[in-house]
């Protein structure tokens, strides 16, 4: 092991966290479980998976309920994942759509290197810096008490912020470059909002995978 990555492993000891592969790197945020991965996946393969999912996911605009009235959303999405996993947000009920091969082996890949285990994942289009997600946390009841939480980005680098609900504030700005991989459990759904904002100066599109366990309903 090197002295830099002894210095993030003991960094994750100290902070009560179980980095689940070698690439992680804790991020200073009270009481969250939040870990990043700014090289995740390597540049060949990040650019082949961003030309498939452009090319053969179903993208869709949809129309979500914000402050009580329905809007269209700022981006492309798709729900897609295992037969039976709905998910509700935003006041809107997604079906899944089944997994594309590409999706279905990476899933794996995925769910080694976070150490648990997804079900479904949310896949959203920003084809520029007008798109965008406003503040929000990842807290649906289907998602569980803790749910974790593994984003995984392609394409135009993006800034990441998250704050904390309630003071003390704390608030931490983070860039996702091609093929990064932040992996979010613990408390952090309950105690933070994350956002994703508009940015003038980008001009290429971003894939972001969130993937996920959803509980399933019952048939």
């Amino acid at each position: 092991m090197s002295r830099r990555d002894d210095g993030v492993a003991r960094q994750a000891r100290l902070a009560g966290l179980v980095l689940p592969s070698p690439g992680w790197r804790p991020l200073a945020l009270p009481e969250a479980q939040v870990t990043f991965d700014p090289c995740w996946l390597p540049p060949h393969e990040a650019d082949a998976l961003l030309a498939v999912l452009s090319a053969t996911i179903p993208w869709r605009t949809h129309r979500i309920r914000l402050f009580g009235r329905e809007v269209v959303s700022p981006r492309l999405s798709c729900w897609i994942g295992d037969a039976g996993v709905d998910y509700t947000y935003s006041g809107t009920c997604f079906r899944p759509q089944p997994w594309p091969p590409a999706l279905a082996a990476l899933r794996e890949r995925i769910a080694a290197a976070c150490d648990t285990r997804f079900n479904s994942v949310l896949a959203n289009l920003y084809r520029d810096g007008n798109d965008s997600m406003g503040w929000h946390s990842d807290d649906e009841p289907e998602l569980g008490a803790q749910p974790v939480i593994a984003s995984l980005s392609l394409g135009a680098e993006r800034v990441f912020r998250l704050r904390r609900r309630l003071p003390p504030a704390a608030m931490l700005r983070l860039e996702l470059p091609h093929g990064s991989l932040l992996r979010m459990a613990g408390d952090t759904q309950r105690l933070y909002q994350h956002e994703l904002p508009k940015s003038r100066a980008v001009t290429a599109a971003r894939i972001n995978l969130t993937f996920r366990w959803v509980q399933p309903r019952r048939v």
